[in-house]
């Protein structure tokens, strides 16, 4: 079952599986499911009818409790879980014990006037326990992250439309590549950006330019481009502007690593007959960073993207280990490897 799919059902009334399992980190969807899944009972019995538990800080036998209880004067209990910890494989101690056995019980018989639906915000649950192996098995799961970007397009268009606005495609293509089609800050975005167009209602690509600023890893894309292009004074000159910015020397470096990592990676699987599909699949990454990543790697040779990952591990090793600058390392890196020559 998709997202769309579930979105759907909880609007117009339908009907609803006993156990949910959210998996992902997009805060946005998390958000709007949690209202969903509230709007499910009437306004009427929510008091009594509708709970959510932190795991951080409540028993999961409290929650089993009212999970297990009947409703009251109703159809429909939904009780949501957060933070359910004892699903993954961290070993990080909890603050809280979890009975997991009684929700073994639970999941081998699910209250036929219950809801539970476990929000996980984590890239993966541990597939070798037990009450994992069991969850997955009897919920309805959803992944709600990895969106493509015709779905985040298709997320935005529908708020859009819903609050009675409009943007232009070349703005929507602004605001996909300056929040990395990152659907949780585009969503966060779009209120100032109708307040900023009100009453005309139509966003156009002054709004985007003027109001949204770009990620830090949208930064550093371009800063890629300067770098690959040997475009020296370009290069040291965007550095600066983040530095001035107060990024983190160690941070830009390490998203510099990371998009020429993803670049080498999808140079040498593309060559391989890797789909855009596949390669997000495989490398764990967003399909939008993937399409970015594929419509660089044609123009670069793989000898240059692995120097330039060289060097900046040796960047890295040096803004530990001396007392240089970072500006001025950037801008040493930077010298040798616009100005390396390829021997003959």
């Amino acid at each position: 079952m998709t997202i769309n799919e579930l979105l759907k059902t909880l609007a117009t009334g339908g009907h609803l599986a006993n156990v949910y399992l959210i998996l992902g980190q997009a805060d946005y969807l998390q958000r709007r499911l949690k209202i969903g899944f509230k709007a499910s009972v009437p306004v009427d019995e929510q008091t009594m009818n509708f709970a959510g538990y932190d795991m951080d800080t409540v028993p999961l036998a409290v929650a089993l409790d009212d999970a297990m209880a009947a409703p009251f004067f109703g159809e429909r209990r939904v009780v949501c879980i957060d933070n359910p910890q004892f699903l993954t494989g961290e070993t990080k101690k909890q603050k809280v014990e979890h009975d997991i056995d009684s929700l073994q019980t639970y999941l081998g018989a699910p209250m036929d006037s219950t809801v539970l639906v476990f929000f996980a915000p984590y890239e993966k649950l541990d597939g070798r326990k037990k009450v994992v192996k069991q969850l997955k098995k009897v919920a309805t799961t959803i992944e709600i992250d990895n969106f493509s970007e015709r779905d985040v397009r298709q997320f935005v268009n529908d708020q859009l439309k819903q609050d009675g606005y409009s943007m232009v495609p070349a703005a929507l293509n602004e605001l996909i590549q300056r929040t990395d089609a990152d659907l949780t800050l585009m969503m966060s975005e779009l209120p100032k950006l109708e307040l900023f167009t009100h009453p005309e209602k139509t966003i156009a690509m002054d709004a985007v330019t003027g109001l949204v600023k770009q990620t830090l890893t949208q930064n550093v894309f371009d800063l890629v481009n300067k770098v690959l292009a040997k475009d020296t004074a370009g290069a040291v000159t965007l550095y600066r502007e983040l530095l001035q910015a107060k990024e983190e020397p160690l941070k830009i470096n390490a998203i510099l690593q990371g998009q020429f990592r993803l670049l080498i990676q999808t140079k040498v699987l593309a060559k391989q007959g890797f789909s855009q599909g596949r390669l997000a699949s495989e490398l764990k990454v967003h399909p939008y960073r993937i399409k970015l990543a594929l419509q660089m790697h044609h123009h670069f040779k793989l000898t240059d993207l692995n120097r330039a990952y060289l060097g900046l591990f040796q960047v890295e090793r040096q803004m530990k280990s001396t007392a240089m600058a970072p500006e001025m390392l950037f801008s040493l890196f930077m010298t040798q490897f616009a100005g390396y020559q390829v021997p003959a």
